[in-house]
């Protein structure tokens, strides 16, 4: 084996998904399952996580303590996302959950290692926090070996996502755009 080749010939082939907890990350999910059975696939589910303050904060003043609780809080989060995505029910696919310390990009990266991998994303939140954040599903479709599936956000989700941002504007007492621009017109 060479360099970042980690996997054995012949193994059975994988479908990566990151999983934050987001509704954008549970439609991924599905589409993850869908994209396992159609290939005879293993779902990895993969939640990243870092220490608070980020790797160098810690380095700084380490906590093996707190590092145990954040690191049992997103195995938490990532059994409660399959929880809300499959209800408990079996998804009919072999599954390997993986909780992984690092940046969420780069981790995916690293577990998705396979050129026969399918790394399956959700589309990042708001427009806010992608400028506070690296945009995963970019990140991974610059760097990873193999093909990057990003899942649109659910219509309803978008529709949700228009109605917090009212509701803000509206809360904060902020002018909002005239009626006939947040409905759309039917014809």
């Amino acid at each position: 084996m060479h360099g970042s080749e980690r996997h054995e010939y012949g193994a059975a082939p994988r479908v990566v998904v990151g999983v934050s907890g987001s509704l954008g990350s549970l439609a991924a999910l599905h589409r993850g399952v869908a994209e396992a059975r159609e290939r005879g696939a293993e779902l990895l589910p993969v939640l990243a996580w870092e220490p608070p303050g980020g790797e160098l904060g810690y380095r700084r003043s380490p906590c093996p303590p707190l590092l145990a609780a954040v690191r049992e809080k997103a195995e938490q989060r990532l059994h409660a996302a399959l929880d809300a995505a499959f209800g408990g029910a079996d998804p009919g696919v072999p599954l390997r959950p993986v909780v992984i310390r690092g940046e969420t990009g780069p981790a995916l990266v690293d577990v998705a290692d396979r050129p026969d991998d399918l790394l399956v994303l959700g589309r990042s939140r708001g427009p806010l926090r992608r400028r506070l954040r690296r945009p995963v599903p970019a990140y991974c479709a610059r760097r990873a070996g193999c093909p990057v599936l990003t899942v649109p956000v659910p219509a309803l989700l978008a529709e949700l996502h228009e109605l917090e941002a009212l509701h803000r504007r509206a809360r904060w007492r902020l002018p909002v755009r005239p009626l006939s621009e947040l409905l759309p017109v039917k014809g």
